[in-house]
């Protein structure tokens, strides 16, 4: 079956994992596509491979969302390794007791759909390091 990441900076290999872009002159971090840094202005970048574990600095159990999206889950940002990444907490109930700041996650992918051909679109999100 054939597999297609669903954003760009998602690779997907024998190790899924995502991949920045980093500002050769300061070192910000971005995952589009960008013609200057928004931190020094400067035009140069370089791919960076990004840490598939992490801390959650923050989260938010969402209980409304699109028509057609599962509720509640659990959008979060983790800190891998000092680069801030976006993405849903999943494997775990969507519920304080089961999800807290400060606890450790690693990168996963995730089935998003498949299409009439069954090419299969996959996301990513975090889910809890046991």
């Amino acid at each position: 079956m054939k597999r297609l990441p669903l954003v760009d900076y998602l690779v997907l290999d024998e190790s899924p994992h995502l991949v920045a872009n980093e500002c050769t002159n300061c070192g910000a971090r971005y995952f589009d596509r960008r013609n200057a840094c928004a931190g020094c202005g400067l035009q140069g970048f370089k791919p960076v491979r990004i840490a598939d574990t992490g801390t959650l600095r923050s989260f938010s159990i969402v209980h409304f969302a699109a028509e057609g999206v599962k509720v509640p889950f659990v959008a979060g940002i983790v800190d891998c390794e000092g680069t801030s990444v976006r993405g849903n907490i999943v494997n775990v109930p969507p519920d304080p007791e089961h999800v807290s700041l400060g606890m450790k996650v690693r990168l996963t992918t995730v089935p998003v759909g498949t299409d009439a051909s069954g090419v299969e679109a996959v996301g990513y999100g975090f889910e809890p390091v046991s």
